[in-house]
């Protein structure tokens, strides 16, 4: 069961959450997930979609969401060689209230900016978060990134954690 706090504390957490994936650090990003979590980025416009019934980019359960965090970290990653650069901004931060669950309901705008290749890349939309307490630290149970954009178009995929 979670408690609302001060945004001030999501908006920190989620700052964090930036750096490490910014910095590569994948498995301390994972670290901040609880057991059992979900991530899913729908197609462009599929904001509301559910992922039992749509395309989704990513559309993760716990154990994916690992084995990706796994596949990327190997040396043999080719969508990361040479390892790509990222700059995650975070804006709008916005406590949404709590769900009958008790899970923490939090949503911020974003922009990824990720350069490879000499090239620059960027994505930009809304992650959608729920939080639990878990030893009294926040834990995000499920994340949700929507693309505001038309299409993926030069990018072509989504290679990394946006």
């Amino acid at each position: 069961m979670s408690m609302l706090r001060p945004r001030a504390e999501y908006e920190d957490f989620l700052y964090h959450e930036a750096a490490l994936l910014d910095a590569w650090q994948l498995d301390e990003w994972l670290a901040l997930f609880v057991e059992g979590a979900g991530y899913e980025v729908p197609t462009a416009g599929g904001e509301a979609a559910n992922s039992a019934e749509s395309l989704f980019y990513i559309a993760d359960d716990w154990f994916r969401l690992q084995h990706r965090i796994g596949r990327l970290m190997k040396q043999g990653a080719h969508s990361e060689q040479p390892r790509s650069h990222g700059l995650r901004m975070i804006s709008n931060v916005r406590v949404l209230g709590q769900n009958d669950e008790g899970s923490v309901k939090v949503s911020c705008a974003f922009i990824t900016n990720r350069s490879i290749n000499d090239k620059t890349q960027s994505y930009f939309g809304h992650h959608h978060y729920l939080f639990n307490e878990v030893d009294g630290a926040l834990r995000i149970a499920y994340k949700r990134s929507c693309l505001a954009m038309d299409s993926l178009r030069p990018q072509g995929r989504i290679s990394i954690i946006v």
